[in-house]
């Protein structure tokens, strides 16, 4: 049995919590005691979260864990002395260690990041490079794993690095039928943006979100502003007036970003040739597809699937 020791403060963030559910449903999809998930504070008790309500901790000792994760909290609080000492005992004595959203300035500050790589949520991206440089931060990435570090993203991407754990613990197959239980996607791939082009276009009126549903069904088709507009039970010109306004951008360079986001989840999974990619997302042939890609990154695909390969032989 693997024992995860989680560390809470007070004012913590209640998403974080998600992670429990996790190694719970681990258990239940294996019918056996696979994770002992123990709740941690400085001096036990009661521990109120940002949600307002309470959960009860036992308080950090000597205890030996196999994994210890600290959560986040949504103003960045400065931790305790007693936090960051109980982090540096137990980076010494666990197997593994790591964070939950901001929780990456706890690991920070007790100087577990220095020199490595890692994530936090990106709203506080810019400043924990400025406040702890030795960090090599990504701060587009689900969750990063560097060595016996593991850093996550903000919010549900705890959920993602709660199911890699799992799957790196138990394999893929458990992993997934977690998954499946907690109507979750089979986990994100840790290289992923923490962003989604639909969520960054944010288009008020149901039509112009029809039009965009519409593209991201059919990437691989021609996608011409007429096309669009039908969808949208709009005239080509009303639709470009229209998607302009509500998105601040061309209705072309809303489907390039669509194209994008789909081509590097594509070549994060590591399953298909450059070329199945460029075409299966639209953009016809590689060549195009490397000019999207330096454009939006400043990196050709082949570097993207690289990295994506390199943290997955790191984990």
């Amino acid at each position: 049995m693997f024992r995860i020791g989680i560390a809470l403060y007070p004012g913590f963030q209640v998403i974080n919590l998600a992670i429990t559910t996790v190694f719970e449903f681990a258990n239940i999809t294996a019918a056996e005691a696979l994770y002992e998930v123990v709740l941690l504070s400085e001096h036990g008790g009661p521990i109120r979260s940002s949600g307002g309500f309470s959960v009860e901790t036992q308080p950090f000792d000597d205890s030996r864990f196999d994994t210890v994760l600290v959560v986040g909290d949504n103003e960045v609080i400065e931790p305790s002395s007693g936090l960051i000492d109980f982090l540096k005992r137990s980076a010494q004595t666990c197997r593994r260690i790591g964070s939950t959203c901001t929780g990456a300035f706890n690991l920070a500050q007790a100087g577990l990041l220095d020199g490595r790589r890692a994530t936090t949520h990106w709203f506080f991206a810019a400043r924990l490079r400025q406040d702890y440089p030795a960090v090599k931060l990504e701060e587009d990435r689900i969750f990063i794993i560097d060595g016996p570090v593991w850093t996550s993203a903000g919010m549900t991407a705890c959920i993602d690095l709660a199911l890699a754990l799992v799957e790196k613990d138990m394999g893929t197959e458990r992993a997934r039928s977690v998954a499946r239980k907690l109507v979750v996607y089979h986990r994100r791939a840790g290289g992923q943006s923490q962003f989604s082009a639909l969520l960054e276009l944010e288009p008020r009126s149901d039509r112009i979100q029809t039009s965009l549903a519409y593209a991201k069904q059919h990437l691989h088709a021609d996608l011409s502003v007429e096309q669009l507009a039908d969808a949208a039970n709009l005239s080509p010109r009303q639709f470009s007036r229209a998607f302009r306004a509500e998105t601040g951008q061309s209705p072309a360079k809303a489907v390039e970003h669509l194209r994008i986001e789909a081509a590097r989840l594509m070549l994060e999974s590591g399953l298909h040739p450059i070329e199945i990619v460029a075409r299966d997302t639209g953009f016809g042939d590689r060549e195009r597809m490397r000019r999207a890609f330096l454009r939006a990154f400043g990196q050709p695909p082949q570097m993207i699937r690289r990295a994506s390969r390199s943290q997955e032989q790191t984990a």
